[in-house]
């Protein structure tokens, strides 16, 4: 009987171990799709965060100057004020260092942001 307990502790173990739980971001990602027919609509509430190949920060047309979290966060502070419901779009150039859009995502979510929408272009048929 011993042995028998000793095996069902170890499965439960086992199970309890290898068992995925699942995380919830704070984060809720809107990923567009890149079809021909598919609306583009342009909400006012909207912030803008553009990142060039390069990899510096725009906040709309506005160039911030110097790329870390620091600066971003009181930019999009200054740009959102009190609303934290507004919709952020990160606009990355295809070859902007990945490290820039992860800051980019880090700073909206540190600030408590919750919708964020990343903008793509529709890919050439012949390519």
């Amino acid at each position: 009987m011993t042995a028998l307990i000793d095996v069902v502790f170890l499965l439960l173990i086992f199970f309890m171990v290898s068992t995925t739980f699942d995380r919830f971001s704070q984060l809720h990602v809107d990923l567009p799709k890149a079809s021909a027919d598919a609306e583009q609509t342009v909400d006012p509430d909207t912030i803008e965060i553009i990142i060039d190949a390069s990899g510096r920060f725009f906040i709309g047309q506005n160039e911030l100057f110097d790329a870390t979290s620091q600066t971003l966060r009181n930019e999009l502070a200054k740009a959102a004020g009190q609303r934290r419901d507004q919709v952020i779009t990160i606009r990355a150039d295809a070859r902007t260092p990945h490290q820039a859009v992860v800051t980019a995502m880090d700073a909206a979510g540190r600030l408590g942001f919750t919708k964020l929408r990343i903008a793509t272009v529709r890919a050439a048929e012949n390519q």
